[in-house]
Parts: structure tokens; sequence; C-alpha cells
């Protein structure tokens, strides 16, 4: 009974050195960022799905591309986050679209002004996936990192519990097993913090490519038809 009360989970942390309580602690606090981004990235990558769905359906309603402008432009105005990506690049092609065809009162070539669309959808395009790309690196490095720093607190604890033998005249399991025991728990912090990062910058990765994917094709699409208006 005495032996399960000294090898619990909690007093093995309480009575680990310094140093593996140091590396133990700042594997729980990267554990908490990590989940924390995890949480928040899951519910933007979710939101811009959903907006994502809803502009498509509704700038393929046949409705009128003027009144859909209108419309993405008083949600901009409006600071909600109402506006989707998708509508957001919609609105920066169409916005530029406009105002180089009202400058130039409609002397410039069509070429022309749909290059200008076209960038403006790029630089958008580009914000927004930089928006929903952003912490992925974090969870990147956690989930490469944090299993050597918890290596690191393994091998001094090891380390220690070792250098304690040199002061016994005879070495037993029962006087090892402590420091060895809270030795690993700094590796298990480090999986535990590193395995839940790992899956979600995988799972987030490839929810960004297809979000990327639909936004590059709807520029195309987009393209295509300011093109023609534009003959």
């Amino acid at each position: 009974m005495t032996v399960t009360q000294d090898l619990s989970f909690l007093t093995l942390i309480t009575d680990a050195s310094i140093p593996v309580q140091l590396v133990m602690l700042l594997l729980l606090g990267v554990s908490v960022t990590s989940w924390t981004y995890i949480f928040s990235k899951m519910f933007a990558i979710k939101r811009a799905r959903a907006q994502t769905e809803d502009f498509e359906r509704s700038f393929w309603s046949g409705g009128s591309l003027v009144e859909l402008y209108q419309a993405a432009s008083a949600n901009r105005r409006s600071n909600t986050n109402k506006t989707g990506a998708l509508e957001r690049i919609f609105e920066a092609g169409m916005s530029e679209y406009h105002k180089v065809k009202t400058a130039n009162k409609g002397t410039m070539d069509g070429s022309a002004m749909l290059d200008g669309a076209r960038r403006a959808m790029r630089a958008s395009y580009q914000r927004e996936m930089d928006a929903l790309e952003s912490h992925l690196s974090f969870l990147a490095s956690v989930g490469s990192v944090s299993p050597y720093v918890g290596l690191l607190g393994t091998v001094w604890g090891i380390m220690n519990a070792f250098r304690g033998l040199a002061n016994v005249q005879q070495a037993t399991l029962a006087a090892v097993a402590p420091g060895i025991a809270e030795a690993l728990i700094a590796t298990a912090i480090g999986l535990f913090a590193a395995i839940p990062a790992v899956l979600a910058y995988n799972r987030y990765s490839h929810d960004i490519d297809r979000l990327a994917i639909r936004f590059e094709t709807f520029i195309e699409e987009f393209s295509n038809i300011l093109q023609r208006q534009s003959r």
C-alpha cells in the first residue's frame, strides 16, 4: 500500500526534481495552448465552410450580381461575422472591376478590367488563407518538438535516479523505481501534448486545402463571368 501511494501520479510529479518539474510545467502550458488553438480553429473552419456554402448557393441561384455585391459590401461595412471568406473575395473582385470601369468610363478594354479584378481577388484570397492557416505552424511545432522536450525531462530524471544509486551500497529496484517512474511521466506528458496537435494539424491542413480549392475555383469561374460581361 505504501509503494502504491509513493508511486501515485501526483506524488511522482511533486517529488520530481526541479528541472523535471519545469519540463512538465512547460509541456502542460504548451498542451493547454495547443488545445485552445485546436478548438478555436475547429470552430473557425466549420464557420468558414458553412459561410462558403451559403454564399455559393446565393451566387449560383441566378440572382443579380449587383445586388449580391451590395449585400456583401453592406455586410463588410457592418463588421459582422456574417461575411464569409468567399464573399469577401467576391466583393474585392467586383469592387475593383467597378472602380476600373468607372474610372475609365468604359474606354478601357475588358481584359484590363478583368486583370484588375483578378488581382484584387487574388490579394483577398491570400489574406483569407493567411487567416485560416494562422496557428497551424504552432500545432506543427508542438507535434514535432513536445516528445523531445518530454524526453529531455526523462533523461534528466533517469540520470538523477542512477546518480542516487551511487550513495547506496546495494542497488534495488525499489530504490530506482520512483526516480525512473517520475522521469517517464515527462515523456508521457510530451506525448499527450504532441499527439492531439499532430492529428489536428493534419486534419485542419486537409480542410483548409479543400477550402482553398473552392476559393480558387470560384475565382476562375467568376473571372469567366466578368470576361463575358466585359465584351
